[in-house]
């Protein structure tokens, strides 16, 4: 017990209040949303359980806040031996949703989880160390090679395991940022590009499914479901959704498409376009400002931190958040696939929202121990 109220008095002193201000008034206006975008069903269990696990987000952030990060990192080899395992669960426990076999539902249980969110934590703390070990040869082929198996790795397990595309590009788009931000020469990426294009054909043929690859399509050729009756639908009403508010919006609860359930997953990926509906353009530009304030934040964190590690850290996640905002909100208003990416903190969903917050727990740790590393150079890209 007094170690509990020792950890809580440091957490007071010295970790990061403000982001957990941030993240916790976005996840209360996403709360509010869920409310909103569920009143329809006539049931308080969507708005139960994304308020238990906002709590449980809250307890995570201070827990994580006061575990020095090193410790995870010293343990790569476990994180990646529990990432296989939870991932792996998804062949005997795992379930069916929108054509992705994403949900673990477990017995025991309550609510089901979703094991990539999880990973892109673990991910981002092992490419983090790696490159870190590696620091002073950043750009020989040993750390490109390692950073990019690491990388293909956790892709290839969500692609195979839960053919989740959409959650496979936020690692691809994890290493990208961070890979570049530690300072890997500009031609590693040339090689890169010239690679994925000669691998893309392949990947279409054998790993897209074909209602993702309608999609996908869909944005460029209007013959695809003229009718809007099949893969346009739920694109074409969200888009009805976004515009239909206007400037203020028709008022929280009076959506008109949005209480009459116009859109699947309205709570969760078509979130925003309730809040266009409902708030309006005000709406809308409010809940970016609020996500951006928080990534903000962690770049800050991250820039002020002289520890290469903990940097690539925080850039990790403020990569992981945007990439995520980003392809939601382009989702919404038809100009990115519909993919089934939440936006963090808003949309409904426990494990997506623990996991955030856990995230943003390793950031305030990261504010609470600069831990100067003299060795380690100012990051920035070399061209």
């Amino acid at each position: 017990m007094r170690r509990l109220w020792k950890g809580i008095r440091e957490f007071t002193r010295r970790g990061d209040l403000l982001l957990l201000l941030l993240c916790v008034v976005t996840s209360v206006f996403g709360l509010v949303m869920v409310a909103s975008t569920t009143h329809w069903s006539n049931s308080s269990r969507f708005v139960i359980v994304q308020g238990v696990a906002l709590i449980l987000g809250v307890l995570l952030y201070m827990l994580i806040s006061v575990i020095d990060i090193e410790i995870f990192a010293d343990h790569r080899v476990l994180l990646m031996v529990f990432s296989t395992v939870i991932m792996l669960m998804l062949r005997r426990w795992g379930i069916e949703v929108n054509g992705n076999r994403a949900w673990l539902s477990l017995p025991f249980l309550p609510v089901n989880i979703q094991p990539a969110e999880i990973c892109k934590i673990t991910f981002i703390i092992i490419l983090a160390k790696i490159l870190s070990d590696r620091r002073a040869h950043i750009s020989a082929p040993k750390t490109v090679g390692s950073a990019t198996a690491l990388t293909l790795y956790f892709v290839g397990l969500i692609i195979v395991l839960s053919h989740d595309a959409g959650s496979a590009m936020v690692f691809l788009f994890i290493f990208l940022i961070v890979a570049y931000v530690s300072g890997i020469r500009g031609w590693w990426f040339l090689i890169g590009l010239v690679a994925a294009a000669l691998l893309l054909p392949l990947a279409w043929k054998y790993f897209i499914q074909d209602y993702q690859k309608q999609r996908i399509l869909m944005l460029f050729d209007p013959s695809i479901d003229p009718t809007g009756e099949g893969v346009r639908w739920d694109t074409n009403r969200s888009i009805a959704m976004v515009s239909g508010g206007g400037v203020s919006g028709q008022g929280l609860f009076h959506g008109l498409m949005t209480q009459s359930h116009a859109v699947d997953s309205q709570y969760s990926d078509f979130i925003f376009s309730a809040i266009g509906e409902e708030l309006g353009n005000l709406g809308c530009l409010f809940t970016i400002l609020l996500l951006v304030s928080v990534i903000v934040r962690v770049l800050h964190v991250g820039l002020h931190t002289p520890n290469f590690m903990n940097r690539s850290i925080c850039f990790g996640i403020a990569a992981m958040m945007t990439f995520q905002m980003l392809t939601n909100i382009g989702m919404c208003i038809g100009v990115f696939p519909v993919i089934g990416l939440t936006l963090p903190f808003v949309s409904y969903g426990g494990s997506s929202l623990i996991t955030t917050f856990l995230s943003m727990g390793l950031v305030s740790g990261i504010h609470m121990r600069p831990d100067p590393d003299a060795k380690s150079p100012y990051i920035q890209p070399r061209l």
